[in-house]
């Protein structure tokens, strides 16, 4: 790469980029690591995510909007950030990464297509990447399955279905301090902006 300088879900909204960061709330049937437990690792977000994924009752509590994604914040494990997401046929995120967190996630239902870069982008001081070949990767995930994922992994997720809703449920540790999104065309990476939690309030 060559880079150049340049317990009750409590609410449900509908958005076109990844959720904002409200207060926590979570389901029964994943309760929260104690306070003061170490950070939970990518296997326990990903544990938790399958888990959570298997509630039926939670998933079906989520509404589906045909206009834009829903979500049901949670509470995960030791003091992560976690999301039940609803995606309507042929939404999706966009190139973005999460920063500093470690994340996991599942799919509840439908399937989703994740677009990924295998390789470690700079972390700051810079606008623009040319991309080496051989790093996409390239993910088609069914109800059941998911991933786990490092810090500032880079990715885009969609639903590309032409009319069946996916479902799929998220976690973040430590809770998103950032979200970087990105342009893509070709080989070309551009960073496109910074959003932060006070960004999503």
């Amino acid at each position: 790469m060559s880079a150049s300088s340049s317990s009750t879900p409590t609410s449900v909204s509908t958005v076109d980029t990844d959720p904002p960061v409200p207060a926590a709330v979570g389901p029964e049937a994943a309760p929260a690591v104690s306070a003061g437990g170490p950070p939970p690792t990518a296997t326990e977000l990903l544990d938790f995510v399958r888990r959570t994924a298997k509630d039926e009752a939670l998933v079906a509590s989520l509404p589906l909007d045909p206009e834009g994604r829903t979500w049901l914040r949670l509470d995960g494990p030791g003091g992560s950030e976690a999301w039940l997401i609803s995606w309507p046929p042929g939404t999706g995120t966009g190139w973005h990464d999460h920063a500093e967190s470690t994340g996991a996630f599942t799919v509840a239902a439908g399937a989703l297509r994740e677009h990924s870069l295998a390789a470690r982008l700079p972390t700051d001081g810079w606008r623009t990447l040319e991309l080496s070949e051989g790093i996409d990767r390239d993910r088609l995930l069914a109800a059941g399955q998911g991933r786990a994922f490092g810090r500032h992994h880079v990715h885009e997720v969609l639903n590309e279905s032409g009319e069946e809703h996916a479902v799929s449920v998220h976690a973040y540790y430590p809770p998103l301090p950032r979200i970087r999104r990105y342009s893509r065309t070709g080989a070309v990476l551009r960073l496109e902006q910074t959003e932060r939690p006070e960004d999503w309030q």
